[in-house]
């Protein structure tokens, strides 16, 4: 990938995550964690998946499915920046005459699957996985899980499952940005030694920067990573990540700021972009 799409990347993440913030007043949504993963998305929907909003139904189409389903902002700011949706439909979010709000709804056009009960869309994924071999299609199934979601249960029962069936048309991508809810991931329930646990499954498992589109490319044109296996990628990731003031912070996992404060971190987001941009300008000269 080069610099220009590289950039185009970049610039079309900036205003997901500004869409993330103007989800984030009148009731609020799930901030921090939406803008963790943005990035990964923002490439899902660039360069990896198969769909087309055209064909939405194409039984040949890749899947997306949004485990830690708190994190939609994130997909309906994609959303609205690929053309899926309207830009001013967002407006409705937690509005009665619309089914845009904090969890991922199937009436939205690209949603395959209801989801915010954590721990249960690995499963439903898996399960497409399985229906696509039998039918011998070509199709790749991804499901995004965040880390403290791991601490369900059912995510390692699926993965006996995934192994047992040779499913190497699964991709598996952890968002770890290190924080469940409002405690961080190793206070609460340790988690590693991550990668070796999923080896332990019978996964082939890859760690890549999440907020590196470069590094992401580099990575999904891999998959898979190993022919009868699920592929796990563990996306490492910051909370809040472009906005400095709430970046790591426990208690900027919800957020309903005001008006005004949405502004200021719109304002935020976009010179801490500026800064990066003159940065590099800088490191290349």
């Amino acid at each position: 990938m080069n610099k220009i799409e590289i950039q185009k990347l970049e610039e079309r993440a900036v205003r997901v995550r500004e869409h993330i913030l103007r989800l984030s007043t009148g009731g609020g949504c799930f901030t921090g964690a939406s803008l963790s993963c943005a990035d990964v998305i923002v490439y899902l929907y660039d360069k990896f998946l198969n769909v087309n909003i055209e064909k939405l139904n194409d039984p040949d189409r890749d899947y997306f499915f949004l485990s830690k389903g708190h994190d939609v902002p994130a997909v309906y700011g994609t959303f609205a920046e690929i053309g899926f949706i309207e830009k001013e439909r967002l407006r409705n979010h937690l509005q009665t005459n619309d089914f845009i709000y904090w969890h991922p709804n199937r009436n939205i056009p690209g949603i395959e699957f209801h989801s915010g009960s954590l721990g249960h869309l690995l499963s439903v994924a898996t399960g497409v996985a399985i229906d696509c071999k039998l039918k011998e299609q070509q199709n790749k199934i991804v499901v995004l899980v965040g880390d403290g979601e791991l601490n369900e249960g059912s995510n390692w029962e699926t993965l006996l499952v995934a192994a047992a069936n040779k499913l190497d048309n699964l991709c598996i991508l952890i968002d770890r940005n290190m924080f469940q809810a409002n405690m961080r991931t190793e206070s609460l329930i340790p988690l590693e030694p991550l990668e070796r646990k999923f080896e332990a499954f019978g996964c082939s498992v890859r760690s890549v920067n999440g907020h590196d589109f470069s590094d992401l490319h580099d990575i999904f044109s891999n998959f898979p990573f190993a022919l009868n296996r699920p592929s796990v990628i563990i996306t490492e990731t910051l909370r809040g990540k472009g906005l400095p003031s709430i970046q790591e912070r426990a208690d900027r996992w919800f957020c309903n700021f005001t008006s005004e404060e949405v502004e200021e971190l719109i304002q935020e987001l976009h010179g801490n972009y500026s800064a990066q941009i003159n940065s590099e300008s800088l490191i290349v000269r």
